[in-house]
């Protein structure tokens, strides 16, 4: 890209929870920002002034973007662990056939790819990346991904996120655990842990997975970029934070037990996780 020629950025599910900070992010370094977003759990009222909004799966992307981007964040998939049981279609759909398709889009423009891949791959000593749909569909991408580095000679980087959260996240049945609990707390009805509640999490701040994805983006190559807090903290650790009653749901299926933060590769770009989850539960409980 000559110098002072303004970089074309493509997002996939640039109107979801982290999609659309990303894509706040990179509007202000500039960058002219697309959108290619199916709207399965993104939202319009995500939508920011400047963004090019594509409405679109991602297997067909070669017809609905006509640009050749510099640079593809690939965040547009299925991602919920439990619910990928019964929505094994979905997450074939999505996660497979859309991402063949994001990389194959990729290959022809000569784009890089920034791949969002899942930390469930290294929960339970490995193990994790097996235990659900959705956490085998998200490994063998990151596979594949490699794979078509290699093969086809692709500019790449994958990043691992650890349980996100902060602005615009969602609740329901695939939102995510803070945010319920936040809801539940604001509408005075216990907070819902599912059994056994000793399983630990990475909880990770919005704004660092940004900051994060913008480094990857910029001076990654190749795997293993995971962008995660060095804190974890149990289910229930985080539930008695918000100081309200608990109640225990049956243990689910796919429902991992450990994580650890694999960070050695953002670390070494000059990322790190500011953020602590115990000031955001009390700024939450402050403006409640």
């Amino acid at each position: 890209m000559a110098e002072g020629t303004q970089r074309i950025v493509l997002v996939t599910g640039g109107a979801g929870f982290i999609g659309s900070n990303l894509v706040e992010a990179l509007l202000k370094r500039g960058d002219r920002v697309i959108s290619l977003d199916n709207y399965f759990t993104g939202n319009e009222a995500n939508h920011l002034e400047g963004a090019v909004y594509v409405r679109g799966h991602t297997k067909d992307i070669a017809g609905l973007i006509n640009e050749t981007p510099d640079l593809v964040y690939h965040l547009g998939e299925y991602a919920r662990v439990e619910k990928s049981f019964d929505d094994s279609e979905a997450v074939f759909d999505l996660n497979i056939i859309g991402t063949h398709a994001v990389l194959e889009f990729c290959r022809a423009k000569g784009s890089k790819i920034v791949y969002a891949g899942s930390s469930t791959k290294f929960s339970d000593n490995g193990l994790g990346r097996h235990q659900s749909p959705y956490a085998w569909s998200k490994a063998s991408n990151t596979d594949l991904v490699a794979n078509y580095g290699s093969w086809f000679g692709l500019p790449y980087a994958v990043t691992y996120f650890y349980n996100v959260y902060g602005p615009r996240e969602r609740s329901g049945s695939y939102g995510t655990v803070i945010q319920i609990f936040k809801e539940q707390y604001e509408a005075g009805r216990p907070l819902t842990v599912v059994a056994p509640g000793t399983q630990k999490r990475n909880f990770t701040h919005v704004a660092d997975i940004v900051s994060g994805l913008l480094l990857v983006g910029d001076k990654g190559e190749g795997g293993e970029y995971g962008l995660g807090s060095e804190e974890s903290f149990s289910v229930l650790d985080i539930a008695r934070m918000f100081g309200a009653p608990i109640e225990m749901l049956p243990e689910r299926r796919g429902n991992r037990l450990n994580s650890t933060a694999h960070t050695e590769k953002s670390r070494a770009l000059g990322w790190s996780a500011t953020h602590r989850i115990n000031d955001y539960i009390k700024a939450a409980i402050a403006r409640t």
